[in-house]
Order: C-alpha cells, then sequence, then structure tokens
C-alpha cells in the first residue's frame, strides 16, 4: 500500500510545479489583501478568473503529452511572428517578475531568520541558493522540492486558517462586491491579472511536460498529464480561497496601511497573524507565507530561462548547448540588478508587469486553443464540444475585461 502511494506521488510533477510557480505573489500578497479591503466580497472574482483560464492552461501539458513537442514548437508553426512576440514580451517582463517574487521572500527570510534586514542581501542569498538547487539538481530536484514544498505549505496554512477560524470575532459577511473606482478596478485587475498565474505559464507547463516524460522511471502520457494539472490547479484556488479568508478573518476593517517595503510589509503581514491567533502560530504562519514565496521564486527561476533558450533554438533554428545556463545566469544577474538600482520604482514596475499579463490573457488564449484545436494535435485528444464552449467563453471574458480595464483608465 506504502508502495501504491510513494508511486502516485511520483507521478506527479507538473501540476505541482504550476502550483508552486502560481502560489506567489498573487497569493500571499494579492488574496490576502482581498481579503483585507473587500472580505470574502471578491470570492467570485477568484472562482471566476479560474474557471476562465482552466482551459488555456491546461492546454500546456495536453499538447505537450499528445504532441511530443512543447507550446513554444506549436506557436514555431503558426508563424516565427507568434514566437517572436512571446520573446520581446518574455524579455520585457521576466526581470520586473523574478525581482517580485524574490523581494517578498526575502522580506520574509529577514523576519523568519533574522542575520539581517537588508532585502538586496537576502535577495543575493535566496537567487544565489535557487540557482545551485537548479545547477546541481535540475528538473529532479525540482520535482521532488516542490511535492515537499507544496506538502508544507497546505498543512501550515490549513492550521492556520482553522486556529483564525476559532479566534475570529468578525461577523462574516459573505455578500459579493463589484469594484468601482479607478483605485479598486485596477487593484482587481493587477488580482486576476496574476490569478492563478500569468497565461503564459501554460508555456513553462508544456516544457516541464517535456522533462517530465524523460523520466522513465514513470509512464507521464495524456490522461496522467491531465490529471496532474488538476491536482495543481485545484490546489492552488484552494489555496488561493484560504489566503482570501485569512485576510477577511484576520485583517478586515482592522484600517492597516501595508507598507511598500518587503521587509515591513512581511512584518506586518505575519503581526497581524499572530496577533490574531497567537504568538504560538508564529511557524505555521512563516513557514506558509516563505515556503509560498519561496516556491515561486525557484520555479520562476528555472521555467524562464527554460522558455527563453527554447524560443531562440526555434527562432535561430540552431540548438546552444549551455543557453540555459546563459538565461539563467543572466535572469539572475538583471534580477539583482533591478532591486539595487530601480528598488524605488519595485511598485510601478510590478503594477506594469500584472498589467501586460492580464492584458496579453487574451493572445496567449487565442493562440493556444488554436494549436489545440489543429491538425498537429492527434483527434483524440483534440478539444471536446464542452471544452469548445468554455474556451470560448473564457476568450470573449478575457477581450472584454481587459477592454472594460482599458476603458476605466
Amino acid at each position: 500500500m506504502i508502495a501504491k502511494r510513494t508511486h502516485w506521488l511520483h507521478k506527479l510533477g507538473p501540476g505541482l510545479l504550476f502550483a508552486g510557480a502560481a502560489i506567489g505573489v498573487s497569493h500571499l500578497v494579492q488574496s490576502t489583501r482581498a481579503g483585507a479591503d473587500f472580505g470574502f466580497g471578491l470570492i467570485w472574482a477568484l472562482v471566476l478568473i479560474h474557471i476562465v483560464k482552466y482551459p488555456f492552461f491546461q492546454i500546456g501539458p495536453r499538447y505537450a503529452t499528445a504532441t511530443g513537442e512543447s507550446l513554444l514548437d506549436g506557436y514555431k508553426k503558426l508563424g516565427n511572428g507568434v514566437l517572436l512576440a512571446y520573446f520581446i514580451l518574455n524579455l520585457a517582463t521576466m526581470f520586473t517578475i523574478q525581482a517580485a517574487v524574490t523581494i517578498v521572500t526575502a522580506g520574509l527570510a529577514a523576519n523568519l531568520f533574522g542575520i539581517t534586514t537588508n532585502p538586496v542581501i537576502w535577495s543575493v542569498i535566496i537567487t544565489f541558493i535557487c540557482f545551485i538547487l537548479l545547477v546541481i539538481g535540475k528538473y529532479k530536484l525540482l520535482d521532488n522540492l516542490m511535492k515537499l514544498i507544496i506538502i508544507t505549505l497546505t498543512i501550515s496554512t490549513i492550521i492556520a486558517l482553522i486556529v483564525a477560524s476559532i479566534n475570529s470575532e468578525t461577523t462574516i459577511n459573505y455578500a459579493q462586491i463589484l469594484p468601482k473606482g479607478t483605485i479598486e478596478v485596477g487593484f482587481l485587475i493587477a488580482f486576476l491579472g496574476w490569478m492563478p498565474a500569468p497565461l503564459d505559464v501554460s508555456i513553462w507547463q508544456s516544457l516541464w511536460a517535456i522533462e517530465k516524460q524523460k523520466d522513465k522511471s514513470c509512464e507521464f502520457n495524456t490522461q496522467q498529464a491531465i490529471f496532474d494539472f488538476n491536482i495543481g490547479f485545484i490546489g492552488a484556488l484552494i489555496i488561493g480561497i484560504f489566503f482570501v479568508a485569512l485576510g477577511a478573518l484576520v485583517m478586515y476593517h482592522t484600517n492597516e496601511t501595508f507598507s511598500n517595503s518587503a521587509v515591513v510589509f512581511s512584518q506586518q503581514l505575519i503581526n497581524l497573524y499572530t496577533k490574531t491567533l497567537g504568538d504560538g502560530m508564529y511557524i505555521f504562519i512563516a513557514a506558509a507565507a516563505f515556503t509560498t514565496m519561496f516556491s515561486t521564486t525557484i520555479t520562476t527561476l528555472d521555467a524562464s530561462p527554460r522558455a527563453m533558450t527554447k524560443t531562440l533554438e526555434l527562432l535561430s533554428n540552431k540548438n546552444f548547448k549551455h543557453a540555459y545556463w546563459f538565461w539563467i545566469s543572466f535572469l539572475a544577474i538583471g534580477t539583482i540588478a533591478i532591486l539595487l538600482f530601480f528598488m524605488s520604482e519595485m511598485g510601478v514596475l510590478i503594477k506594469i508587469a500584472t498589467v501586460l499579463s492580464f492584458l496579453t490573457a487574451p493572445f496567449f488564449a487565442i493562440i493556444n486553443f488554436i494549436l489545440i484545436s489543429g491538425k498537429n494535435t492527434p483527434q483524440a485528444w483534440r478539444p471536446t464540444l464542452q471544452f469548445k464552449v468554455l474556451s470560448y467563453i473564457g476568450i470573449v471574458f478575457l477581450i472584454g475585461f481587459s477592454g472594460w480595464y482599458l476603458s476605466s483608465l
């Protein structure tokens, strides 16, 4: 029985990496703030965006395992213009995204481990640790490490939520709210843009699925890939609801103003939780917060270089032996440079990245759907009628919501 359970866990991989990449700033920062500012009023938005984005994320592992190639290979077949557009967009945002997740992780590490409160020093330490782990262990270590991180995150978050529910004296109001005004609408767009993740993460999923198939110790076919993805996707949704609930139960109506400093924000976050839940809960809150952000930091540090390497190879029709190490080094150095010289502009850079993620979502949704529906995908894994209907609704929603945001500027 134990062997069977271990084998079942061993088969999981890219789906948990998706959860690790998704459960980060969108959950710890944005979901907590949604709960703090709106109570349970934005649960509708959280659930809706998961439903809307689901088919386009699922296409990543579905297409990769059905065809034996990544989504980037598929983009190449649609024309170099599509691939070049992705290359430029990813190059424009990957440093900001990596800097955003690293600085939040650094702030939590400063509060959890002490040593120094300088977030840049902690960012260097964390980036170096992630870099070494990826260099030594590559995909297999990342795969195994993410299982441990997600289990730790889930257990600590559930414990914190149970205690918060018991200790909270807040009257729970489940009335749903539609944000109004430029500031509230802007927050909603940022919330949805990175919830559960930007749609280009579907490309990472396809690359991870190809890597998982190289592991001959377990079979990773299309059916298993979809099941694996569903585990990670549903897990990301549940954890997102948990963080909204924690924000609502602990912070709603506290009139707390969050600092833009990563270290101060992290301390405020943990203090608000421990003030309500008790000092004995510190380790669970800190563990949940840190594992949330560390998982995102290491998965994004792996995924963007992996995607850029593949894109460059496809655009140039050449194989570059050490390109992954070049891109991961370039990303690590660029991230630290942003944190050293543009720390005061991080808020603006993050807002630009989140808005770009939302506004480009229709682009990725449409081309992913074209690929999975095309002749290159085996008939058995092309979309069913239900999948098509959900995809059409999702595309219309993403285009319509982007238009609403642009009209509100």
